[in-house]
Formats: structure tokens, sequence, C-alpha cells
């Protein structure tokens, strides 16, 4: 039989850091609504939450990075909106900045989650952010349901963070087996 691991949206005695860029503040505001909600429905307390502020989303990793060594947190969510203009400037900074997250999260051996909207336009930023119409709360678990929607994707991160918090801790412990 196989041996099969799978985390449950619970919660959880950890500390959350929650890193979120400053620019477009009307996206990524809504963003943190969004994740703070669903972070202390499912039994987090504000004190258990720590937000930091930085100025755009290229900032992100690296006020990610120093929160993810310091060992204090379960987990840390980083939210920022990127909309596509008139050059590839988004392409390089969401391509470096995914590339971070991804890194920092196994070299940490803890969830970090990426809750960056990539966008081509403002209104689909705002329909990610939970804004104008788009209901606020969390959207469908993939795109492949009759039923999917595009809610909040802060609201989804803090969901998969939870998920991710608990898959962690029912993992083997780390070994080398041969």
């Amino acid at each position: 039989m196989t041996n099969t691991y799978e985390g449950k949206i619970t919660r959880c005695d950890g500390r959350f850091a929650i890193v979120v860029a400053r620019f477009n503040d009307t996206i990524t505001t809504r963003l943190l609504d969004g994740a703070v909600e669903t972070l202390t429905r499912h039994g987090i307390s504000q004190e258990q939450i720590d937000v930091a502020w930085v100025p755009g989303a290229f900032e992100l990793p690296t006020v990610a990075e120093r929160l993810a060594t310091s060992g204090g947190y379960a987990a840390v969510i980083c939210l920022g909106c990127v909309i596509r203009g008139e050059t590839t400037h988004d392409q390089h900074i969401n391509q470096s900045i995914s590339r971070a997250f991804a890194e920092m999260g196994v070299r940490h051996g803890l969830p970090v989650l990426f809750g960056v909207l990539t966008c081509n336009s403002l209104d689909q930023a705002n329909a990610r952010s939970g804004g104008l119409g788009s209901g606020g709360d969390a959207g469908s678990r993939g795109k492949d349901r009759p039923d999917s929607r595009i809610g909040n994707k802060g609201s989804d991160c803090a969901e998969a963070a939870l998920e991710m918090v608990d898959l962690m801790k029912k993992l083997p412990p780390d070994q080398v087996a041969f």
C-alpha cells in the first residue's frame, strides 16, 4: 500500500508573515484583506500575523527571504500586482520574483506563497483581487471545474499556506535513505 500525504486547510499554532507590495496598492490592499480574513476565519489570530509592506513587487523576495530565514514563521505569503505596460519590464519582474520564491521555499523547507498578480490589464487585476463585482471570496481550486471563479488571490494564498503548513507537518522528517 502506498503512503499518501495531503494537507488540509486547518488552524495551526504558528505565525504567518505576509509581505505586500505598495505599488498598485488599491489592488494589493484587497489581496492583503483577503489573506488576513481567510487566516482569521480559519482560527489564526491577528497576533499570529505579521505584515511587511515593500515599495514594489521586485522588493518582495528580499523581505520574504529575511522573514523565512528568521525561523519564526510557519509560512510566508507574498502579495503584489504587476500589470503589463508598454515594455517587457513586467516579464523581467515576474520571472525574477517567481524563481526567487520557489528557491526560497525549497531552501528553507517553508511554504512561500506566490500571491503576485501578473495581469495584462487593470480589469484583470481587479477581478483577481476581489474588486469590482468579483465577489471578494476565495476563487475555485482550479480552472478545470465547471463552477470556477476568480475571487481573491490573497484569500487563495492564505488557504494554500494553511494547507501547506499542515502538509509539511505530516511529511516524514528529512533523512537520506538508500
